[in-house]
């Protein structure tokens, strides 16, 4: 659907080919490719969409079903390592309750549920990881040991390299005003580049009210891509437009389009500083003739520059390594009776 579910399918898919036994608790319709543990038949955005359904308590007994079915079957396992993709407060209990060792990847900034059972359920054996070092202190002024940093890697093999552009501006994510579709469809206009959108609505009131009077042709909305369709559509752009209108805590997006070879043009919020580097330009704030500047000079910037950045900063191998690290501190506090998990570590 997103950064996130890309990201679980990328570590799965990397820690199997480092040779790790691993299983992954997701929806049914997944990947069958994966090692999957179903906990339920569909994703809930195909049951109970997330535009129409959050906050109410037919969603929330949902998730917390498929979430209790995937606890039951770790305990009844023989786990070495629990590594916690998601955002669902009581998995943190229900590890420190059960003497499990876990690893979350922070994705979010901290809200409130979610920030309250990190900090109340602390143990040796609970670590927690941030994807860049301005998330971590958004959680932590002071991080304790328990916390590091691990950037997302990019598998730079799929991301392939594209020499050249095609005169157009990306643009990718949830449509949702705290992506800031909007304000990337406006800069461009100001930039007089005409921009592409990919993503699914997330928020059809501000589809409809703020995004739709804006298309046209200089200005095309193209659904919701996913697999080659969406790493052709991104590689083929000059530039690609990051409007977070919040603290992003990495920006997925950005480094899968740098690895391309794309310059980024970004609001200056959360991570995208630390994320682009050298391989865009930023915008002091969301006003769009301030974002058409860094537009016009993120399209300056070689695009073999932006490549090579995300080689030497977010590979896939760098991100493991980092889990790794995370892993093997979490283990060490509650020791494993299974040597292969300890022999793959070392």
């Amino acid at each position: 659907m997103g950064g996130m579910e890309a990201h679980t399918h990328q570590l799965v898919d990397a820690l199997v080919r480092r040779g790790h036994d691993v299983t992954l608790f997701a929806s049914g319709d997944s990947d069958p490719a994966l090692p999957l543990h179903a906990v339920a038949d569909r994703h809930y955005e195909a049951v109970l969409p997330w535009a129409l359904w959050h906050g109410t308590a037919d969603l929330t007994a949902f998730q917390d079903a498929a979430f209790g079915r995937a606890w039951a079957a770790i305990v009844g396992s023989d786990f070495d390592i629990v590594h916690n993709n998601a955002m669902h407060p009581a998995l943190h209990h229900w590890a420190l309750r059960d003497g499990l060792p876990m690893v979350t990847s922070l994705h979010v900034p901290p809200f409130a549920g979610l920030a309250r059972m990190v900090d109340i359920c602390s143990a040796s054996w609970l670590r927690q990881t941030a994807t860049s070092h301005s998330h971590l202190q958004s959680w932590w002024t002071a991080p304790p040991a328990s916390a590091s940093v691990v950037h997302n890697g990019i598998d730079i093999d799929r991301w392939r390299y594209r020499p050249k552009g095609n005169g157009r501006a990306a643009w990718c994510g949830r449509i949702t005003p705290n992506k800031g579709t909007a304000v990337a469809a406006l800069a461009a206009s100001v930039a007089e580049l005409p921009i592409d959108l990919y993503g699914p609505v997330d928020c059809q009131t501000y589809f409809e009210d703020h995004v739709a009077p804006l298309l046209g042709a200089d200005c095309v909305y193209h659904g919701h891509l996913g697999g080659p369709a969406l790493i052709d559509a991104i590689g083929a752009a000059s530039v690609l437009v990051a409007t977070p209108m919040w603290d992003e805590p990495f920006g997925l997006v950005a480094a899968e389009a740098m690895a391309c070879g794309v310059p980024v043009a970004a609001i200056d919020r959360g991570a995208l500083r630390e994320v682009i580097g050298n391989s865009g330009a930023l915008s002091p704030s969301a006003d769009p003739a301030a974002l058409a500047e860094a537009i016009r000079l993120a399209l300056l910037l070689p695009r073999e520059l932006c490549r090579k950045r995300v080689a030497e900063h977010f590979s896939i191998t760098k991100m493991i390594e980092g889990y790794e690290a995370a892993y093997a501190a979490a283990m060490a506090a509650r020791p494993s009776s299974i040597a292969r998990t300890a022999a793959v570590l070392a």
